[in-house]
């Protein structure tokens, strides 16, 4: 058999892959309120990117759940490498009525890899907050 008709049957079969498959970051985030113990649950938060020009685009948007999760937040087709930054909503946390110090938190963050999970939690306090990159 000729290299020709080997590489047709290849193909035929299903035994090699023809297309080039481009896997785009995934971004995921946490609430943790360290008062409570607890998950933040319901805050607002929303995701974007920084284009050429500077600007912040907005990419993605969601709500903590009952865990204080968001397990995805963007379309993965949009998550390519570049400077993202997370902005919650803290009013909206743990009720409309609460007045927060730091009414919003924002993370600026990098994606260097383009096929790499960005799990970016915060833990709040009445008075402050800290992050890391997690897994």
């Amino acid at each position: 058999m000729r290299l020709s008709g080997l590489l047709a049957v290849i193909v035929a079969a299903g035994l090699a892959d023809t297309t080039t498959s481009a896997r785009a970051a995934e971004v995921s985030t946490h609430v943790l309120d360290l008062a409570r113990g607890t998950g933040g649950r319901g805050v607002p938060v929303s995701l974007e990117r920084r284009s050429a020009t500077g600007r912040w685009e907005r990419v993605g948007e969601a709500s903590t759940d009952a865990d204080g999760r968001v397990r995805r937040i963007g379309d993965l087709a949009t998550i390519a490498v570049g400077v993202y930054r997370l902005t919650f909503d803290m009013t909206r946390y743990p009720d409309a009525a609460a007045k927060p110090f730091f009414p919003e938190i924002t993370l600026t963050f990098s994606v260097t890899d383009a096929a790499a999970h960005y799990h970016v939690p915060v833990a709040v306090s009445p008075y402050g907050y800290s992050t890391y990159r997690g897994s």
